[in-house]
């Protein structure tokens, strides 16, 4: 069975948790046993991260960049990376992107960016703006169920 992490950040509104929570529901009908983890409560251990088979990256749009958690995961994964002679279970995974705004949106262009050092991206970064719709919500389960597939 494959494995899929969900990471993400949510707080405020809750709106990117809706939207993690899609994508694990996608995930899990695809057959993957799914982690969500929400930077917001917890750090991610990075062995969670070394044994998940594909990741999703959530983020609310702060101030047209990534919320702080997924900010540390980053430096963490970096880390992790230089000190080990070999890398196994952290590059070259298969990934996905969602966030949510407040009417920028702008956060998905460095998001992008950040996260192409982390493997290979699957499918189309989606996008809401605040509360995910039916058609947002359908487009976070398309891409839980891509990652699964994988």
């Amino acid at each position: 069975m494959r494995s899929v992490l969900v990471l993400y950040h949510s707080q405020e509104h809750g709106n990117t948790k809706l939207m993690a929570e899609a994508v694990a529901d996608g995930a899990r009908k695809a057959g993957a046993e799914v982690t969500l983890v929400n930077t917001n409560e917890t750090r991610l251990d990075m062995e969670v991260y070394r044994k998940a088979d594909a990741v999703a990256f959530g983020s609310p749009d702060y101030f047209s960049y990534i919320a702080g958690g997924l900010k540390v995961f980053l430096d963490d994964w970096l880390i992790a990376k230089r000190r080990a002679k070999e890398a196994p279970g952290l590059d070259g995974k298969p990934y996905a992107l969602f966030y949510s705004h407040g009417g920028g949106g702008k956060v998905r262009e460095p998001m992008e960016g950040l996260f192409k050092r982390v493997g290979t991206k699957v499918g189309e970064t989606v996008g809401s703006l605040r509360a995910p719709d039916e058609k947002t919500e359908e487009a976070c389960r398309r891409l839980g169920e891509l990652l699964a597939k994988s």
